[in-house]
């Protein structure tokens, strides 16, 4: 079966949970790969696949067919779904790959990519909220908040004053137009770009749900268990760049404390990973979209 997305850092993601046996989470199952290439590794390796998107999951089914006797597949939104499992399993490993399949991106209905049909952008098909609704129905002031701390956009104030004024916009293509005439090329690589991005994320409200993921986490704090985190976007990784050192903490007190009082014995595990670990030149040439993927994993205590 041809595959319609290439998982990246796959081999990366195997070695990181090389020695652990049992339940391991895809919480971002997407067409299997990554979960394909885990319970190859291991016939010890079981997997809890999740996704929004019931194209994937439909795919995934078939991919992971000979394996199904060590794999369970649920559908909705991770930050959902992961609390209930780590209650009911127990769990070795968590993988999540906070980014967009290949084929989202490039499927036209699906409403991504600047050549789609539509405005659309919805990873779960039958959520409520579309770029559509994004586009021509926020308000000014809190489209230009979506582009600037989503797209780190400096002229965000502008762009969303120039959507608003040539309201409505029904198409990718119409929206690129636009943001083009405001924002200055940079190299090859559309300005639109970024401004789609920060749409993306907020249909989908993808740094809630990596924060809803983290705080399932911390509180659970599954016994010996790995965390590998995929991210694609300078906030995510630094949304988990931040909770793993604040994981790793030892001491808690106060920054204005003359001395530790707290018994500097606070960690909830360590971070595996000093500097995330990123594609090779190999991968990045058979798939360019790996150019941008950081991993980082933390361990938690047993």
């Amino acid at each position: 079966m041809e595959r319609p997305h290439i998982p990246v850092l796959k081999d990366e993601v195997v070695d990181l949970f090389a020695d652990k046996e049992g339940y391991i989470i895809d919480a971002t199952l997407g067409y299997g790969g990554h979960s394909e290439a885990l319970l190859k590794s291991s016939d010890k390796i079981k997997i809890l696949g999740i996704d929004q998107d019931k194209e994937a999951i439909a795919f995934s089914k078939k991919i992971l067919a000979p394996f199904q006797d060590r794999v369970q597949i649920y559908q909705g939104r991770f930050s959902q779904i992961v609390p209930s499992l780590l209650e009911e399993y127990p769990v070795v490993g968590v993988l999540a790959d906070i980014g967009v399949s290949s084929l989202q991106l490039d499927k036209k209905e699906r409403g991504f990519g600047f050549e789609s049909q539509r405005l659309d952008m919805r990873m779960d098909q039958d959520g409520e909220l579309s770029a559509f609704d994004v586009v021509n129905h926020y308000d000014e002031e809190r489209l230009a908040q979506i582009l600037y701390d989503y797209g780190e956009i400096p002229q965000a104030k502008r762009l969303a004053r120039a959507i608003v004024e040539r309201r409505p916009i029904h198409t990718p293509k119409e929206l690129k137009q636009i943001i083009e005439s405001i924002l200055p090329k940079k190299r090859r690589i559309s300005p639109a770009t970024t401004a789609f991005q920060a749409i993306r994320i907020e249909v989908n409200k993808e740094l809630e749900e990596l924060e809803g993921l983290l705080e399932a986490l911390e509180r659970a704090r599954p016994k010996g268990a790995k965390v590998g985190i995929i991210t694609f976007h300078s906030l995510e990784d630094r949304i988990v760049k931040n909770r793993f050192k604040k994981w790793a903490k030892e001491c808690v007190c106060p920054p204005h404390a003359m001395r530790c009082e707290c018994g500097a014995d606070h960690a909830l595990g360590r971070i595996l990973t000093k500097k995330p670990i990123v594609a090779t030149d190999e991968e990045i040439k058979i798939n360019p979209r790996s150019r941008s993927a950081k991993l980082r994993a933390f361990e938690f205590k047993e």
